[in-house]
């Protein structure tokens, strides 16, 4: 949970950064809620094909995500992060 935390705070508020640069808002929206899910899945994916690996623990249940199932996963957090681009241009327009 730590990790979670830790790392969705971080990435969430250099995304943030990153979106208000550009000129996005992403407050009072839905994009804020996809932009949040993105993060949680993307993490999902880096602990169990990466991290879960790093700690003490040696027992049993530990596997790699499925390649398939990770490539979805991580394609669609990408959407779900450029989804307030897309939504940004239709309102400037």
């Amino acid at each position: 949970m730590a990790i979670f935390l830790f790392f969705g705070v971080a990435i969430g508020g250099l995304l943030k950064i990153v979106y208000t640069s550009m000129g996005i808002s992403l407050n009072n929206t839905n994009g804020s809620w996809l932009a949040g899910l993105a993060i949680i899945i993307l993490l999902f994916v880096l602990y169990r094909n990466k991290l879960q690996f790093s700690g003490f623990y040696k027992g049993k249940g530990k596997a790699i995500l499925p390649k398939k199932v990770g490539i979805f996963l991580i394609s669609c957090s990408v959407l779900m992060l450029l989804w307030p681009l897309s939504s940004a241009n239709e309102v400037n327009l």
